[in-house]
């Protein structure tokens, strides 16, 4: 029986059950469906999302936007600096009355040890749902297109495939950690076994880590963590391979850039794609440092789900406005 998610914010990774993830999935293959086919599928008629950004976006935007006005509905793009956030509106206020205002607040804001809780302040104070479009610890909606693009990729059933979740060098600057920690997070409920490869100034949050590691026991998967790209990558089915910042190493970005820059043999290319299964494939949430984090032959070669996973954050998440906003 399908659990009525309406109203329902999601903020964290594991704030849907599973079943309620493969419900969402369920929605987003019919809507990509009826994408392609150009069926109409106004869910959403004369809804507004509200899309508060206070970390720029690219593809979070654009799919929130596209996706709502695909659904009938509107989204309205807010800039903080365009309101009175900065001269004294609270979460308090901001959950209060654009919680009347609109069907639904979206909010990115990836502040180290601020983004998670003013969003879960926010949603403390709304009627409408409240939807994270990335905070310092959760990327959701992100990993929800991951894991949609995994099962077009491998099937369904991923009991017995192995994903490299792994750190990779980016010359540019200190990207959260939110992406990795979803990816830890979902993928085990769904029977993947995870490789965590990061060198040792790159951990993640204990906490997720060990909430990880307990999701794994429980439903009889791997899980590792490694300090070696090459033995993280061998042998997987799916190499995500992204770079984010020692945040808690250490929160300065010129201390950060140092160690960062220890690791600049930490690439994704044809050789570290060889060590992996031979129909594997590689993963990035985009934007990439081209032939810096991953090699162009990589990025754009055969074995690379990029972009459908980027359009795939289109159908995945107007399954969850439809299913929450309605």
């Amino acid at each position: 029986m399908a659990a009525d998610l309406r109203g329902r914010d999601l903020i964290g990774d594991l704030d849907f059950t599973k079943s309620e993830v493969e419900q969402v999935l369920e929605l987003a293959w019919d809507l990509k469906k009826q994408r392609a086919e150009s069926v109409t599928h106004p869910l959403l008629r004369d809804k507004v999302l509200a899309m508060l950004f206070f970390f720029t976006s690219t593809r979070t935007r654009g799919s929130f936007e596209a996706g709502m006005a695909q659904l009938g509905g509107h989204a309205a793009f807010i800039e903080p600096k365009t309101t009175q956030i900065s001269h004294g509106d609270t979460e308090k206020e901001l959950g209060e009355i654009y919680g009347r205002y609109f069907d639904g607040i979206a909010i990115r804001h990836c502040d180290w040890g601020d983004g998670n809780n003013y969003i879960n302040r926010v949603a403390s104070s709304s009627r409408s749902p409240v939807l994270n479009m990335q905070c310092e610890i959760y990327h959701p909606h992100q990993c929800l297109a991951d894991l949609m693009t995994i099962m077009e990729k491998k099937g369904r059933d991923l009991r017995g495939k192995r994903i490299a979740v792994s750190w990779a060098y980016a010359s540019s600057y200190l990207k959260p950690i939110s992406v990795p920690q979803s990816l830890i997070l979902q993928m085990p409920r769904f029977g993947m076994d995870v490789v965590l490869a990061h060198p040792p100034e790159f951990p993640l949050m204990p906490d997720i880590v060990h909430q990880a590691q307990d999701l794994a026991r429980k439903n009889g998967v791997g899980f590792d963590v490694v300090d070696s790209m090459d033995e993280g990558c061998e042998g997987a089915d799916v190499v995500y391979a992204k770079s984010w910042g020692p945040l808690l190493t250490t929160a300065d970005p010129d201390e950060g850039k140092v160690l960062q820059d220890k690791y600049k043999d930490w690439i994704t290319d044809d050789r570290l794609m060889g060590l992996a299964k031979e129909d594997a494939i590689f993963m990035h949430p985009l934007p990439a440092d081209r032939d810096i984090e991953v090699t162009n032959a990589v990025l754009d070669g055969a074995s690379s789900a990029v972009f459908d996973q980027a359009e795939n954050r289109l159908h995945a998440q107007k399954a969850v406005m439809a299913l929450t906003m309605s």
